[in-house]
């Protein structure tokens, strides 16, 4: 391809650059990528990527802008909250360099459909937040031998790298053969994440994938890049194939998609859900607080932060990391309803209270939201 007077002018900053220059960003305007992700991580690459030139962007996004996206997911703005994300980062992306082709795929990712999307495309980029996705994308990435930009952020850490078996790296499953446990590690819902995190480790991802492109430079294949936004430090390990990897290995074991959600230890939801037994609603929690005679205690497992936040009144508070040095100050005879932000912290709290042998717990479905939703506007969401 030939650039024309406005491209040059537009990637003057790159032409002027010996190691980019004319046929490096020829190249780069070229390059297709996929963002698997219109969210925290890929608003910053997206972004920076149709700043840069690449050619064609394609976005994997099924979700809609929420208020509590737009502290770190920059690509969205107050307005767009509502929208489906990938529209609005078409949008947004057109509004950069309206000369770059973006392909929206408002869908989920998954085994039917991960190898047919992926393959229209030269590099992808991993910007999901959850484990089914993270592995689903890295198996299908080395089945197609395409390189897999990872990256993942929480609270205040993050990490990238470059998942390349065909050029010689290693793969995620490399790096983490088993996922960890369902609800082991928490969610950016649950446990926070520094806004600014995901712009410094999407950057970071964004200038792999044009070092990528323009085949210069050293990448982070073979390597693991840690940072620490809250000391401000970079880490690296080693990373190294492991011949025994079921994918990439010497004698790989997968040759094709597999049930991610199942391998996640994720139940299928039935078509038909019933009530589950050990959850009660707010409506519930409420009667339980304006009666007395019911005899049934309400106990918060948040963290202090967020019951400063917002609380119930009279709504006592045991952090669950306090649970297993306090749970004595709860009477194992009385019913006892435990709520948290949204019923995963407290379903956590109940299992552990009824291995200490407490039978009367009941989980608060959908916990301080729900309660926000349908009993108490004026108690803040977050």
């Amino acid at each position: 391809m030939e650039l024309d007077n406005d491209q040059i002018r537009r990637y003057s900053r790159h032409l002027i650059l010996p190691e980019v220059g004319l046929a490096g960003q020829k190249k780069i305007c070229s390059t297709s990528v996929l963002c698997i992700g219109a969210g925290g991580l890929g608003s910053p690459i997206a972004m920076y990527l149709a700043a840069a030139g690449i050619g064609k962007i394609g976005i994997v996004d099924f979700d809609t802008v929420d208020f509590s996206n737009l502290q770190r997911q920059i690509i969205h703005a107050t307005a767009d909250v509502g929208r489906p994300k990938a529209d609005s980062a078409k949008e947004t992306i057109l509004g950069i360099n309206p000369t770059c082709e973006v392909v929206i795929h408002n869908t989920r990712l998954s085994s039917e459909n991960a190898l047919d999307i992926i393959r229209q495309y030269d590099i992808v980029v991993d910007g999901t937040d959850n484990f089914p996705t993270r592995y689903l994308t890295n198996d299908a990435c080395v089945l197609l031998k395409k390189p897999n930009v990872y990256g993942s952020i929480f609270r205040f850490d993050g990490q990238a790298s470059v998942f390349a078996p065909h050029l010689g790296g290693p793969c995620y499953r490399c790096l983490y053969p088993e996922p960890p446990p369902p609800g082991m590690v928490p969610s950016c819902a649950e446990g926070g994440v520094l806004g600014v995190l995901p712009g410094i480790v999407g950057c970071i991802q964004a200038t792999e994938i044009l070092k990528l492109a323009i085949g210069k430079g050293t990448s982070l294949t073979g390597r693991l890049m840690l940072f620490n936004a809250l000391d401000m430090k970079f880490r690296e390990l080693k990373l190294r194939r492991d011949p025994k990897c079921p994918i990439c290995g010497d004698h790989p074991t997968i040759k094709e998609l597999i049930d991610y959600e199942v391998f996640c230890g994720i139940p299928t939801e039935p078509e038909v859900t019933s009530a589950n037994p050990d959850e009660v609603t707010v409506q519930d929690m409420k009667r339980a607080l304006d009666d007395p005679k019911l005899n049934i205690k309400v106990i918060d497992v948040r963290d202090p932060d967020e019951y400063e936040i917002c609380h119930v009144d009279s709504v006592p508070q045991i952090p669950l990391g306090e649970l297993p040095n306090r749970f004595t100050e709860l009477d194992p005879n009385q019913q006892l309803y435990i709520h948290c932000k949204s019923g995963v912290r407290s379903m956590k709290a109940l299992k552990f209270l009824r291995e200490q042998g407490y039978k009367y717990v009941k989980s608060v479905k959908g916990g301080i939201n729900a309660w926000s939703d349908e009993i108490d506007h004026s108690v803040a969401k977050y």
